[in-house]
């Protein structure tokens, strides 16, 4: 079933999209303006989250080991055995952000879907070292796949990510894929992702004016992080997923805005994604900047609830599957 939105929702949409025209945008820069921004994240992240109390989801901090390397992970856990596993990747341009920034989002997996959310602290590539967040975000996927049962009672794991979030998810994917470890996962939920690190048509193109993320420094962050390789070798399956070979991965949503930069990203890479599998869903917002499912609107609850039905579905699909198995 579609994602349905009404004419009341696209209205209000637009009005908040007059509203954005005029604010700050997000503006990926170096090493400085990143950990002043990731400092302000911070103390606002002293605030509580009567919200993880009133769902009844508990919250765990660890650290995993898998080949050599520790990797810090946030577990959220429902308030029965889980169903599944959410394994999340937080967005943030590579640069900033943490695991709890997707705490709202996750907690609400974690409630409604009866899922752990296991969300990955990864090494922020401050020093333009790109190669550190796909690592820990690949040895955290690993470690999962080969733990899910004995740390959680399940092998369900649904992979998922907003932004460089979804980049670092699929190159995960794909890493799980080369090692013939893909086959269990239930699914993937991938959120304007840019997979296409030499850059997409829609992002080259994209000016000052768009909405909330801005289109050159976005592109130029892109630059920043890949400076050590030549046009034709930022578009590398080992940091563009969108050249890799796409067989062989489990079912995956896409959603983009209609507004987004990186539309182009997710455009080519659903439709990589089906050519190679079939099994790919791809959701076009309306009305739809960077990073419009945190927003405070209609569209955003309805497309986070959209992908919560995805998923659970995802889980009673797989539930059906094995019981066919077992008569």
């Amino acid at each position: 079933m579609p994602l349905r939105l009404d004419p009341a929702d696209i209205a209000e949409a637009r009005h908040l999209n007059r509203k954005l025209a005029w604010m700050p945008k997000f503006r990926p820069r170096g090493r400085i303006k990143a950990f002043f921004m990731q400092g302000t994240m911070r103390m606002q992240q002293l605030r509580p989250q009567p919200y993880l109390r009133r769902l009844n989801v508990g919250v765990e901090m660890r650290e995993v080991t898998f080949d050599g390397g520790r990797v810090p992970i946030r577990i959220l856990r429902p308030n029965t055995r889980p169903k599944g596993i959410y394994l999340d990747i937080h967005g943030g341009a590579w640069i900033v952000g943490n695991a709890r920034c997707d705490d709202p989002c996750n907690a609400m997996i974690a409630a409604e879907c009866g899922m752990a959310v296991v969300s990955v602290d990864y090494r922020l590539a401050l020093d333009n070292r790109l190669d550190l967040c796909i690592e820990d975000c690949r040895k955290a996927t690993f470690w999962l796949v080969e733990n899910c049962e004995s740390e959680f009672g399940t092998d369900r794991i649904v992979i998922g990510g907003e932004s460089a979030g979804a980049h670092l998810a699929a190159c995960a994917l794909l890493a799980l894929r080369d090692a013939g470890q893909a086959s269990g996962l239930v699914g993937a939920v991938l959120f304007y992702g840019a997979y296409d690190l030499s850059g997409s048509p829609s992002l080259r193109a994209a000016g000052p004016e768009t909405l909330v993320l801005h289109g050159p420094s976005a592109f130029r962050n892109l630059k920043r992080l890949t400076a050590d390789r030549s046009e034709e070798e930022r578009r590398r399956p080992d940091i563009s997923p969108l050249y890799g070979e796409l067989a062989g991965l489990p079912p995956a949503l896409f959603l983009v805005g209609a507004l987004d930069p990186l539309l182009d990203d997710t455009l080519q890479m659903a439709e990589r994604w089906n050519a190679a599998n079939g099994n790919a869903e791809l959701t076009v917002v309306p009305e739809a900047p960077h990073a419009f499912n945190r927003l405070k609107t209609p569209i955003a609850v309805k497309t986070n609830a959209y992908v919560r039905r995805w998923v659970s579905r995802r889980l009673m699909a797989l539930t059906a599957v094995r019981s066919d198995k077992v008569a």
